[in-house]
């Protein structure tokens, strides 16, 4: 019989059924895998109720919390595919994904209700809508969540699909053009989870922190690893950072994932040190490079930091850096995971010398099945078993690699290549320096010439001044900013990365000779 991703959670129901699988931080709520198999159940014959057929797609726009990962497995288990949707798109964007994707039921949060008002009005294929909140509050045009599934039997429903069949259509982010769905199947999920935990320090009944938004690849595969391993789910609904030191206190969490401006958002809160953090063996971070000096910050409070590098296209896992290797090779995001392939190529596709830049290549049977209706997309990525990341790595004698940023963002200064981490990385390890970017502007004598983007800590003097001597003698003179720009927040996509397009937008240049 193929393996169906909603089969997993009811052997893991027979199992463990008294483990815990979720805890909802906010609600305070705490669900048994038996408890979380059962509501599944309750939604899968909901759907089936309201006529999706397999492969239909179920558009998702949910907040963090247990309807979403109910209703990602009774999707697996009756054989429909999920379109997770972003909820920081307007309803124009999100009437694309939807009419792409060609999704005809949608499972929304009461927050999106304005959302989902404007949505009706525009092009989608949409027939069915099940509302989330209080049953009184639910339009006439919505059927109600928690109404519905109070009355559904939680008898298991016929399993269909499984295997190459499709799971979810994960849209990428969209930083430049359209956006792009990613096509993920019952295997590319299972081997992804499977490439993630033998290669991880994770174990039987770890308590894992969720505070990723579950529309994106770094939380959605986490979360179906915990249930693979029988780890239980911390889940925070949105990210806050106080709230996460609290959690990490109060349920004794052992191991979690942020995107690195999570992580120094929460060096922020007055008096982290003084939360119980003694259970955490390790973060995971990535999304983008990592800033060796926010390694060593945690470092220095016994918390190990490990760089982890994937995307959208790949499931989640591409490389990782080991425990013994995190801070000897701080810095690198490490070599592939176990069951996956890691190069970093040149132009031509060979691999490059030690210490040169190329582009990183991925392989390994998690890789995403196609781009939805994209085939020359597709083509253009995946080239014989290979997916062509678009980021750009050195690597050194033993294979570990060390990202250095995408190809699109690279500066060319006078006929030298610059890549902008390497100067955000210096520009962070400034200590009144919250955040900071660095992007390219026109330059009639150099072409283009590196302008930094920096978010100051509050009640700071910072001058621009102050920030070319902290960076002088730290880079090149070529690589030095030309110019330094002050902004209260720098503008980032759900999954971390910083929205450069809308930087380069907002400060055209030309940068000053």
């Amino acid at each position: 019989m193929q393996q169906n991703l909603g089969q997993y959670l009811t052997k893991r129901a027979q199992i463990s059924p008294n483990l815990e699988a979720l805890v909802e931080v906010e609600s305070g709520k705490r669900f048994t895998y038996k408890d979380l198999n059962e509501r599944c159940n309750r939604i899968a014959n909901v759907l089936l109720a309201q006529g999706v057929q397999p492969g239909d797609r179920v558009a998702f726009l949910l907040m963090n919390g247990v309807e979403y990962i109910e209703a990602y497995y009774a999707i697996a288990k009756v054989g429909a595919v999920m379109v997770p949707l972003n909820w920081r798109l307007v309803p124009d964007e999100l009437a694309f994904i939807l009419k792409d994707s060609g999704s005809t039921v949608m499972i929304y949060d009461n927050e999106f209700d304005a959302a989902i008002q404007t949505l009706r009005t525009l092009e989608t294929d949409l027939k069915t809508y099940i509302r989330v909140g209080e049953a009184q509050d639910t339009p006439d045009f919505a059927l109600h969540y928690q109404g519905e599934c109070s009355t559904s039997p939680t008898a298991e429903p016929q399993l269909v699909g499984g295997g190459e069949d499709l799971l979810f259509i994960m849209y990428t982010s969209g930083t430049t053009g359209l956006p792009k769905g990613a096509v993920h199947t019952h295997n590319t999920m299972t081997w992804a989870c499977s490439t993630v935990t033998m290669t991880a320090d994770l174990r039987y009944r770890d308590r894992y922190l969720q505070m990723l938004p579950m529309f994106h690849v770094g939380a959605l595969m986490p979360v179906t690893m915990c249930l693979l391993r029988g780890m239980t789910t911390v889940n925070l609904r949105a990210f806050d950072p106080k709230l996460a030191w609290e959690t990490i206190a109060a349920e004794s969490l052992t191991v979690a994932l942020g995107v690195p401006a999570m992580l120094q958002f929460m060096l922020q809160v007055p008096n982290f040190e003084n939360y119980d953090f003694s259970s955490l063996r390790w973060i995971l971070s990535g999304a983008a490079p990592v800033p060796v000096s926010l390694i060593e910050s945690y470092n220095q409070i016994g918390i190990e930091i490990h760089q982890i590098y994937g995307l959208t296209e790949t499931c989640g896992p591409a490389c990782v850096i080991s425990p013994e290797e995190a801070l000897a090779k701080a810095g690198s995001t490490g070599p592939g995971f176990l069951y996956t392939g890691v190069k970093v190529v040149d132009g031509s596709g060979q691999e490059v010398e030690v210490g040169d830049v190329g582009e990183v290549i991925v392989s390994g049977p998690h890789l995403m099945k196609e781009y939805w209706n994209r085939p020359d997309a597709t083509a253009e990525t995946i080239r014989d078993g290979w997916l062509y990341t678009g980021d750009l790595a050195t690597v050194d004698s033993e294979g570990f690699v060390y990202i250095q940023d995408r190809k699109k963002d690279m500066i060319i200064s006078g006929g030298e290549n610059i890549y902008p981490a390497e100067i955000e990385n210096i520009l962070v390890g400034h200590e009144q320096i919250v955040e900071a970017a660095v992007i390219g502007q026109p330059s009639d004598k150099w072409g283009e010439s590196p302008v930094a983007i920096v978010v100051k800590k509050l009640g700071t003097s910072l001058s621009a001044q102050d920030i070319m001597a902290h960076c002088k003698g730290k880079l090149a003179s070529f690589k030095q900013p030309k110019a330094i720009e002050f902004i209260e927040e720098i503008p980032r996509n759900p999954s971390g990365k910083i929205l450069k397009r809308i930087l380069r937008e907002e400060f055209p240049g030309p940068a000053p000779e």
